[in-house]
Formats: structure tokens, C-alpha cells, sequence
């Protein structure tokens, strides 16, 4: 089984001559699409790399995907160390106490990390080389932007004591797969899970599909809310892997996400109850590929892919908090991870929550 992932795994190798050849008609392409002016971000989304160094960000709250130039810089992200990254981000850039941090993401060129983070109120893009944080000037940046076609709508709402907003879910993940941006989250109509396709540069001519799963640990068909997921080929085929609360594993047809009618995707596994998948990478090592999945309760998952493609979907429910389906492992060292990406073919860059703060700091790919 062959399995190529355009997400988060090390970008396929090419000939030299095709690498540059290929990074300067994109770099060219990225001149002519994209144009100056300031962004304003609203909330803090996920977010990711094209090849060529275009970063492509959510924006929940605003249901707006941008599009951003980013200048090349030289950085090494595995020299990028801190402890507790917060602490940091309050020394180096003179923040006041009221900082959150969001999601992280590596240059596929410079190696340098950037983060984004809620700073005294005002959503900031980080650049992180080495032992250096530095402020990305939005104020007036090569950029365009793609506005969800039907988000919910921006409204507070209270259901067992709890206040919600489904706009803040308007925009859950996304993905540069094939030329093409994929995007998670929520809708406003009756099918609100959705998978939304857009070309990039950005144009008309989007794809929306509504999606539904059997919910193992619920024992019923649920239009639930993909958290994250990944894009990739196996064995030739496009598939997309979405990871959702209680935390079903859910294999998609991309093929089949063409927006004609809602799809029901394949439920591979089930991983367990009370919890809430974060963030996936994929891997290959000792000549086997795998998932590493991060958990909000359940630790780091290192999720086997053989025989994944032909897996058939699980059907009873899972009681009891227990697990089903592709087969895993728990990965103990790498609790609390909470973000992370792929910096190279054995390594990634990682937030995990220790008890001395949120640390910033490379990992072996175990």
C-alpha cells in the first residue's frame, strides 16, 4: 500500500531541476494572484503551507479563507526551543498578560515555525526562527481572500448551560491537496457538516458536500462536525481521513465529494469516548505509514494505516468509553501535544502543554 499525503508529510521528491523549475512558476503564479493590502484577522483558525510558501488561513469568525505572501527568511525551526512559548511571546514582544496561542505551521522553504496567537485581544501571526519571535506585518501584505458561501449564522446561543456560537465552527481545518484547497466545518441549511473544495487562486467555482458518519461510541448516523483531518492517495486512490469528537476515524472518497448529494463516509475506527482529536500528521518509517493523531483526553495516538483502504466500516456501537476498528498505539512521551507539523521526514514541530507552560520544540517521529 502506497500512501502520499500533500498535508503534512515531507513534499514528494523531484529532480532538482524540476523542484526549482516548479517553485518558480509558482512564486510567479503566487505574484500574479495575489495583491497588497492589510488583513484583519478576526479569530484565530487552522492553517497551512502550499509547497511554493503560500500560507492559507481560516478565519471562523469572519468565515473567510486568505491567502498570504509570506517573505522568505532564513530560520531553522529545529533550533526553535522554548519551554513555555507564552512567557516568550510577553518578553521578546513587550505583550501584556491576556496571550493565547492557536495553531502552528512550518515553512516548507525557510524551515521557519509560525503561530498565531490572540494577543491582548488582537489576533497576531508569528514568525519563530531559532531563538528569535518576530511579528508578521499585516498591515500591508501581498494577499487574497474567499469568503464561505453559507456560514452559520453569527449568533450566541445557550443549550444546557453552555454558550455556543457555530460561526467559531464555520472553519474547523483545512488542506492544500492536488492544486486545490480543502476546507472543514460547519454550514448554515440541513446538512451542516461539510467538506468544501476551493482552486487555488481563488475563484467561483467552489465545492460544497455535506457529510454524515455513523458515530460508533453514539450507535447512530450523526452529521457531526469534522476537527481535522488529512488528504492523501492510497494506493492511487484520493481519500481524505477525518477525525471527529468520540472520536470516530472516517474515510472519505474524495472523488465522491463533488457536491451532488451528502455523503456517508466509511467510519475505520473507533478511538474512544469523551475526547476530541486536535491535529494529524503522516508519516512513513521502517517501511510502514502511520498517523500520528494529538487528543484533548486521550493522549498521542499512533494509528497503523495497513489495510485501511479496505477496511469496512464499523456498524455496532462501541460502549463503555471502548475502541475499535484500524488498530494503535498510545504514545505516552508525546502527551499534551496540542498542534503540531511536519518539519521533515522524521521530525515534527510540536506545542505541548508540560508544567512549565506551553512548550515550542522539535520531536523524533516515534
Amino acid at each position: 500500500m502506497v500512501i502520499r499525503s500533500s498535508r503534512r508529510v515531507g513534499w514528494l521528491r523531484f529532480s532538482v531541476m524540476l523542484c526549482l523549475t516548479g517553485m518558480f512558476l509558482a512564486s510567479a503564479s503566487a505574484a500574479n494572484w495575489l495583491t497588497p493590502g492589510p488583513v484583519s484577522l478576526k479569530s484565530i483558525g487552522p492553517m497551512t503551507f502550499t509547497p511554493d510558501g503560500t500560507l492559507l488561513i481560516g478565519d471562523p469568525s469572519a468565515a473567510t479563507v486568505y491567502a498570504m505572501q509570506i517573505e522568505k527568511s532564513a530560520g531553522d525551526a529545529a533550533a526553535s526551543d522554548f519551554a513555555d512559548l507564552t512567557a516568550a511571546i510577553t518578553k521578546q514582544r513587550s505583550a501584556g498578560s491576556a496571550i493565547s496561542l492557536g495553531e502552528l505551521a512550518v515553512h516548507p522553504e525557510s524551515k521557519s515555525t509560525f503561530v498565531t496567537a490572540m494577543v491582548d485581544g488582537k489576533v497576531q501571526l508569528l514568525r519563530i526562527s531559532g531563538d528569535n519571535i518576530s511579528e508578521v506585518n499585516l498591515d500591508k501584505i501581498n494577499h487574497a481572500s474567499k469568503q464561505l458561501a453559507s456560514p452559520p449564522a453569527d449568533k450566541e446561543f445557550s443549550r444546557r448551560g453552555r454558550k455556543y456560537n457555530l460561526r467559531n465552527q464555520s472553519i474547523t481545518d483545512l488542506a492544500f491537496f492536488d492544486g486545490k484547497l480543502i476546507v472543514s466545518g460547519l454550514a448554515a441549511g440541513d446538512s451542516p457538516s461539510q467538506v468544501l473544495e476551493m482552486p487555488v487562486p481563488f475563484a467561483e467555482n467552489s465545492i460544497a458536500t455535506g457529510v454524515e458518519i455513523f458515530h460508533a461510541a453514539h450507535g447512530r448516523d450523526e452529521t457531526a462536525t469534522i476537527r481535522t483531518f488529512l488528504p492523501m492517495k492510497i494506493d492511487g486512490q484520493p481519500t481524505l481521513l477525518a477525525g471527529f469528537t468520540c472520536t470516530p476515524l472516517v474515510r472519505f472518497d474524495l472523488g465522491k465529494l463533488d457536491g451532488s448529494q451528502r455523503v456517508r463516509g466509511t467510519t475505520v475506527a473507533e478511538l474512544g469516548n469523551r475526547n476530541t482529536p486536535l491535529d494529524m500528521v503522516v508519516y512513513e518509517k521502517d517501511g510502514a505509514t502511520f498517523i500520528l493523531m494529538s487528543n484533548s483526553a486521550r493522549g498521542m495516538m499512533k494509528i497503523s494505516t495497513t489495510g485501511i483502504q479496505d477496511r469496512e466500516g464499523l456498524t455496532d456501537r462501541v460502549s463503555g468509553g471502548g475502541t475499535a476498528g484500524q488498530a494503535f498505539e498510545t504514545v505516552d512521551a508525546l502527551a499534551g501535544i496540542v498542534q503540531m507539523d511536519q518539519l521533515d521526514g522524521g521530525h515534527a514541530v510540536v506545542l505541548q502543554e508540560t508544567d512549565h507552560g506551553l512548550a515550542l520544540k522539535t520531536i523524533e517521529l516515534p
